[in-house]
């Protein structure tokens, strides 16, 4: 794990050092990438710019969507294992909404819901599907002799899912889980960018709008930063609840 903090660190220096260089050197003239400290100062002290309740509703919309969305994959995969007819009715709807793109939903949601409803169900339409495939992986990856010495004492389906599936499938689930955190940002993001009245997208808007590379920059990094953060919490979230489980060999 160590491991893979440094290289993130490394990857993050170059990445960095790279923008600081093209910022002083081939876009020197025409201001369009500001250097790293001029966004930085942005982010933190600019009386003008209004990053912070931004920011806030946009986490906002993005947590309520990551909850609704992944309630409703997890019951799904649950449904889906113990219910196969289900999955055959259901499967292809939701495979449907994943593959939709969010463009052509977002208008429709801006008609039928009003407030910061259609970023929010934005948010967890964009997270459903990920999550369903990690949960019925796990679900169906529990292993045989377990299930069967379940069914040797009597137990049935149900049994078997909360005495053994439920614990196999929580690695799966919790590495759906993981990817769908920035998933919802970006699908919040992507809402406000068809319609709203306050949020990151609406911030980005007004700042491309404006010709503001500064405010520009600031907003991607801290979206970036939103996103990130919500994969490292759910994935530290994930390996507590989960200590038990085999991991991946240092430095694979």
């Amino acid at each position: 794990m160590r491991a893979g903090w440094r290289g993130g660190a490394l990857g993050t220096t170059l990445v960095v050092g790279l923008w600081e260089l093209l910022a002083y050197t081939l876009f020197a003239h025409s201001h369009l990438v500001p250097p790293p400290q001029q966004v930085l100062v942005t982010i933190v002290h600019d009386p003008s710019f209004a990053m912070w309740p931004n920011v806030v509703t946009t986490c906002e919309e993005a947590g309520v969507g990551f909850v609704w969305g992944n309630l409703a994959a997890v019951v799904l995969a649950l449904l889906f294992v113990q219910v196969p007819f289900a999955e055959k009715a259901l499967l292809r709807v939701v495979l449907a909404s994943y593959c939709m793109p969010i463009i052509a939903i977002g208008p429709v949601l801006e008609i039928v819901q009003s407030g910061t409803a259609p970023q929010s169900t934005l948010a967890g339409l964009s997270v459903v599907f990920t999550t369903l495939v990690g949960c019925l992986v796990g679900l169906r990856g529990a292993d045989a002799t377990s299930l069967d010495l379940v069914r040797a004492y009597g137990g049935g389906r149900w049994s078997q899912l909360v005495k053994v599936r439920i614990w196999a499938a929580l690695p799966s689930a919790f590495a759906g889980l993981a990817i769908s955190g920035p998933a919802a940002v970006l699908g919040a993001i992507v809402g406000e960018y068809l319609g709203a009245s306050q949020g990151l997208g609406v911030a980005l808007i007004s700042a491309n709008e404006n010709l503001d590379s500064r405010r520009a920059f600031a907003i991607a990094l801290v979206a970036t930063a939103l996103a990130g953060a919500a994969y490292v919490a759910v994935s530290v979230i994930g390996r507590l609840c989960t200590s038990w489980a085999p991991r991946h060999p240092r430095g694979v």
